[in-house]
């Protein structure tokens, strides 16, 4: 079965969702596009080869065919978005974050669970191999006891105020720099601990994009029920300093790291050994991915379940930096 796929929301980055379906003409095509900004909406629809515009979902969500919809939305307008694809008996596709309050991911849930539909995060950066690589080692006992894990995700970005548009503001990005690109450190973490999260403890910090209402810089620790450390270390202030990794772990028998291509493994007290992997376009493998999961029924690897625990400790990182303790989960 050949999937129909609408698509809610056509900005930038839905430039690159809409590269992972052309990718696999045989298995999805996308068929219907929505956007307030009908221009917009009908520039993706000529991309995607013919498919309807909207300028509305719920329009779409009524008269479009769609088997499932890939929400490409502002922050602040994916809760509804997905409650509203549920309700229609659609699957879902959401860009990250998945909501911006506990309250609306408990309504997503519910929304979800009622309909049976498959609802999957697009955390693009659970498809690069090492990062799979490096859990099966985790897994598979290779680090021992694991003691502390760290990610990171930081570059200088070019906002300025006539650029940043929504997200300069944080009633619709939910807050700053963590709850938006912090976001991909923050669920890569929680994906290689493999723990739940129990504490956390943040610093938040504005070093250059001070025209912002959030931070443009973070540090976040992450307690785990097993004991585990995490940190995670994100910014749009800077270009990270060489070497550093994207993501490592340090264990009892060894460690592991990677800068997300090439993974590196020691156990202790013998050699370290790399494997180098290919290079992903991160964003249309997520798609591709969903298209698969959807097809065969497969759970996602992160669904809303793992969405909401990754908010939640974005939220704990933002009320610990703002009443200045540990918060605990």
């Amino acid at each position: 079965m050949t999937l129909s796929i609408g698509l809610i929301g056509c900005g930038n980055i839905s430039r690159s969702h809409l590269r992972g379906y052309l990718a696999v003409p045989d298995e999805a095509v996308v068929t219907a596009v929505a956007d307030v900004d009908l221009d917009t909406a009908t520039e993706r629809a000529q991309q995607a080869g013919g498919a309807q515009a909207y300028r509305s979902y719920e329009r779409m969500l009524e008269e479009a065919p769609v088997d499932a919809v890939d929400i490409c939305l502002p922050h602040h307008l994916h809760a509804d978005a997905v409650i509203a694809a549920a309700k229609a008996g659609k699957h879902i596709l959401c860009e990250k974050p998945l909501c911006l309050t506990i309250a609306e991911a408990e309504r997503i849930a519910d929304a979800v669970g009622t309909a049976g539909v498959t609802l999957m995060c697009a955390h693009n950066q659970l498809t690069l191999p090492a990062v799979a690589h490096a859990r099966e080692l985790i897994d598979s006992g290779a680090l021992g006891r694991v003691y502390e894990l760290r990610t990171t995700d930081s570059f200088f970005n070019d906002f300025d105020p006539s650029t940043m548009g929504w997200r300069a503001h944080a009633a619709t990005s939910g807050g700053g720099e963590l709850i938006d690109t912090g976001y991909h450190p923050t669920y890569l973490l929680l994906y290689l601990a493999s723990a739940r999260p129990a504490a956390v403890t943040a610093m938040l910090s504005t070093h250059r994009l001070a025209f912002m209402e959030g931070e443009d810089s973070a540090r976040v620790l992450v307690r785990f029920a097993d004991g585990a450390v995490g940190e995670v270390v994100t910014s749009w202030a800077y270009e990270a300093a060489p070497f550093t990794e994207k993501f490592s772990a340090v264990g009892e028998l060894g460690s592991l790291w990677s800068d997300g291509t090439t993974l590196c493994h020691k156990p202790r007290g013998g050699a370290a050994t790399t494997l180098e992997f290919p290079a992903v376009d991160s964003i249309p493998a997520v798609c591709a991915d969903f298209v698969r999961r959807i097809r065969d029924g497969s759970r996602p690897v992160h669904t809303h379940e793992e969405g909401t625990d990754v908010l939640k400790v974005i939220l704990a990182a933002y009320r610990s930096a703002q009443e200045k303790r540990e918060i605990t989960l």
